[in-house]
């Protein structure tokens, strides 16, 4: 028998080695891609809403406006994912806090621990959403959160909060204090709530008005559950202010101004919050009389985005949530509309489905979206920073009001 020459047997023997190689190869390709996580059948997310209490006028429609959002993506097949290259329904949890406190903190521990959520989503408010926050960081799960503006929520040792359809409460009054400064108001009464949303506010007011050498003739914080204001309105037109700034929630401002109307006592200036986001609410609890005349800081719908890059732009919102719901849409429902955007933006931009992978998600397009509610841009700490607020006079129109910006 002849024998085989040693070069022969060397290719022989490199051949059978990079078959083995591509083997094994082959081999740890496909152990890896078994390892792969698999696509989830749907993508589940909690929030809160409050059917009673001092919060329901606006979470309801908060929560009205993210089911929408809801029902939108999965008509169409569920929200595209990135990381799994296709689209996947989602599926709501929600759960009634009744506008406490307490209970919305048992119940966001109930969506994280038992339901699992993949995202969470804040209820309405810095009050409800305030509980939530060290909840949402202990557990490791990112915070949607589309209203609470209180701007202790927001630190460089906190990942896992993202505001995302108001800026934090301490940057509105920056408009306000200007326009105030502006047209020489020198007697400012301010009355706000105590808590974070209004604090806030109230801080950064005067504070700005203290550069300009402006002093609050009245400077009040009262609780959160007033609903009581006849002696506090005489309080403040004793000390013959200029310009009266009322700093609440709409279970503040309605009885406010309605013993604002009832003293017959008129200003040359006054402001309150809410008429600005939920406009046809106060009209029927105030009437139009008493607030024409009066400011506010103007939101969608009443300032209209049409040229926008995502999602429905105002008119078209309106249109198809009117159909949808039987009633035209306020801020709070534009506002849980918008955090629906931005959950559907970061979910077409992550590479996974871990909180810190959604989070960073949403850098990818910060100051790069712009939607109904306006720019949406964080800053290092998930506050929201592309949105501003102008300030409005109400006027007269018909039966109702309309806005008249005043600034910028």
């Amino acid at each position: 028998m002849k024998s085989t020459p040693y070069r022969v047997l060397s290719r022989i023997a490199v051949s059978g080695v990079i078959a083995s190689a591509m083997t094994l190869s082959g081999v740890a390709a496909a152990s890896a891609a078994s390892k792969a996580p698999a696509a989830p059948k749907q993508i589940v997310i909690g929030t809160l809403y409050a059917s009673s209490g001092s919060f329901a006028q606006s979470s309801l429609p908060q929560y009205a406006g993210l089911k929408f959002w809801v029902n939108q993506m999965n008509q169409s097949g569920g929200a595209y994912v990135k990381a799994f290259h296709k689209k996947i329904p989602l599926k709501l949890v929600a759960y009634n806090d009744q506008s406490s406190s307490t209970t919305a903190a048992t119940l966001y521990n109930q969506l994280i621990t038992q339901n699992k959520v993949n995202i969470l989503v804040s209820d309405f408010g810095s009050v409800l959403t305030s509980v939530a926050v060290p909840i949402a960081q202990e557990h490791k799960m990112l915070l949607i959160d589309p209203t609470g503006t209180g701007d202790s929520f927001f630190s460089k040792t906190n990942p896992y909060i993202a505001l995302t359809s108001l800026p934090t409460s301490g940057v509105w009054p920056t408009t306000l204090a200007n326009y105030l400064i502006d047209k020489h108001y020198k007697r400012i009464a301010v009355i706000y709530d105590q808590n974070d949303f209004d604090q806030s506010q109230a801080t950064t007011l005067t504070n700005k008005l203290k550069t300009a050498h402006i002093t609050p003739v009245y400077n009040n914080s009262v609780p959160t559950s007033t609903s009581n204001y006849p002696v506090l309105v005489h309080a403040i037109m004793s000390s013959n202010p200029d310009a009266v700034i009322e700093l609440g929630y709409p279970t503040n401002d309605i009885p406010f101004l309605q013993s604002v109307s009832a003293s017959g006592a008129k200003f040359n200036m006054l402001f309150t919050i809410f008429p600005g986001q939920l406009l046809s609410s106060m009209e029927q609890n105030v009437g139009v009389t008493s607030l024409a005349g009066t400011y506010t800081y103007p939101t969608p719908p009443l300032l209209v985005y049409n040229n926008v890059n995502f999602g429905l732009g105002m008119n078209a919102f309106a249109t198809a949530f009117s159909k949808a719901n039987n009633s035209a849409p306020n801020f709070l429902d534009v506002a849980g509309y918008n955090a629906g955007l931005v959950i559907q933006k970061a979910l077409a931009n992550t590479n996974g489905l871990s909180q810190l992978q959604l989070r960073q998600s949403l850098y990818t397009f910060s100051g790069k979206m712009f939607t109904l509610d306006g720019l949406f841009k964080l800053s290092p700490t998930g506050a929201q920073i592309g949105e501003t607020l102008p300030v409005a006079q109400l006027v007269k129109s018909g039966n109702g009001l309309k806005v008249n910006v005043v600034t910028p």
